[in-house]
């Protein structure tokens, strides 16, 4: 049975008539309903139970014939939890209220006075709508980056493919900054392919594997006879990239004397061939990438700062793979599909260790030397499963079934106290109010958690 359609819903009311609040409990009893008569006490329930549908009066305390109480509550609870349905009802003429507060967000109104069975129905549909908009997110997420070639659900890498969207049709320069193997060149095509220079060449140079004495030849191309076995013209890569994109990888690793020759050229947009006297204007989009810490380079005098600024218009800064939640399983089960289909294997099933091993482990070399490490267990594992043992990496003690969820809930409740005490500065009430809770129960919380109560008021 579907999860979201076998539990119990939670439905908030805001209604200021006790008579109305105990008519409208009774005929919405297939749903938990929690109510509330005022603005105040409805954002506190609406903390408390994170309700995903809520029916509001627009009249409410303390003037109940005006409606800016109402509107300021709707926008409130909008801002609060985008996700609810707001479903306003209002009075038999008050068509012009109703459609501004469909303007601001509301999912409808309904007109009083109403018939139970009608919005019913309305409810019903806007926690169906809820539902399906919470799990196509999730599939979205499971789905990872539209990017080609990234697979990933963790969100700051999902927040950096969004990134490499919105700066694909912009003219600037992007240094992409992250250690190797994180998936940098990945990301520099994902910026070529998404941009109006889609149709133009994606050329990449690697400065850290040409040696310095062919470097500049290989980015600036030469003339016949400019050095010896110069026997005809060649084009460099940054003229080969015209009117697409040069991707410079390791650009930490340039040497001081081309990074001024680079420098004139993202000044000038125009280079000169070795051998040559021409200038040549060159249309190109410059996206650099590297390992390096190239500010703590200019420190120390080995790269230039007004290169670095030219190169990083815009920085993309790309977390290690031991930083991103859930990513290393989910590559695992990738990688081991892909190399099983190409070695004409039967895809292997990742055991219990494998899968703990691949969680704690540090992957120093990233997505790459998780890639490695995937394929050649697929090639030398003995049979259809795949151990920690074939990944050669250990197992740690934490297996799967000490991953308990009430020590999770606890530490998360936990993290969650400390963070919102130390934001209100001891204060309990307001604490309370932010954490949903009433005061009683955050003295508990902080008496269970060991936190002592004289260091807050």
């Amino acid at each position: 049975m579907n999860s979201t359609t076998d539990k119990r819903r939670t439905l908030l009311i805001v209604e200021d008539d006790p008579a109305l609040q105990k008519q409208m409990r009774w005929a919405f009893d297939a749903c938990d309903t929690v109510v509330a008569d005022d603005r105040e006490s409805a954002i506190n329930q609406l903390r408390k139970h994170e309700p995903a549908v809520v029916t509001m009066d627009l009249g409410l305390p303390p003037a109940p014939d005006d409606v800016s109480e109402g509107f300021r509550l709707l926008r409130e609870i909008l801002a609060l939890a985008p996700d609810t349905k707001v479903i306003v009802l209002t009075g038999q003429h008050d068509r012009e209220n109703a459609v501004k507060a469909v303007g601001l967000g509301a999912y409808d109104f309904f007109a009083k006075p109403f018939e139970p069975e009608l919005l019913n129905l309305t409810i019903d549909r806007a926690f169906r709508m809820h539902d399906l908009q919470k799990e196509n997110a999730r599939l979205a997420a499971l789905e990872g980056s539209p990017l080609s070639g990234l697979l990933t659900r963790d969100p700051g890498m999902l927040k950096i493919c969004r990134t490499i969207e919105k700066l694909a049709s912009a003219s600037v320069t992007v240094a992409l900054l992250g250690e190797s193997g994180t998936g940098k060149e990945i990301l520099a095509r994902a910026l070529h392919a998404l941009s109006p220079r889609a149709r133009e060449r994606f050329v990449a140079i690697n400065c850290a594997a040409i040696p310095d004495t062919l470097l500049e030849s290989e980015l600036f191309g030469y003339e016949k006879g400019a050095f010896t076995g110069a026997v005809k013209q060649t084009l460099g890569r940054i003229e080969t990239a015209h009117g697409g994109t040069l991707f410079l990888d390791e650009i930490g690793d340039l040497p001081m004397a081309l990074q001024a020759k680079l420098l004139r050229f993202l000044q000038e947009r125009r280079i000169e061939r070795i051998g040559g006297r021409e200038e040549i204007a060159v249309d190109v989009r410059i996206v650099c990438a590297t390992h390096r810490d190239l500010k703590a380079q200019i420190q120390t005098g080995q790269f230039r700062e007004d290169l670095y600024y030219r190169l990083a218009e815009i920085v993309v800064q790309i977390p290690p793979l031991r930083e991103r939640e859930g990513d290393a399983t989910l590559l695992a089960h990738a990688f081991a599909q892909r190399f099983a289909r190409d070695n004409g294997r039967r895809t292997p099933m990742l055991a219990d260790d494998a899968l703990s091993a691949i969680e704690a482990h540090g992957w120093p070399g990233n997505v790459r030397e998780l890639e490695n490490c995937i394929k050649r267990a697929v090639i030398m594992a003995d049979g259809d499963c795949i151990t920690a043992a074939d990944l050669g990496l250990q197992p740690p003690d934490d297996e799967l079934e000490h991953l308990n969820l009430r020590a999770v809930r606890e530490q998360a409740e936990r993290n969650a106290v400390l963070k919102v005490i130390a934001r209100t500065n001891g204060n309990i009430a307001r604490a309370a109010e932010i954490l949903g809770i009433s005061r009683p129960s955050l003295y508990d919380l902080l008496g269970r958690f060991g936190l002592k109560k004289e260091n807050v008021s």
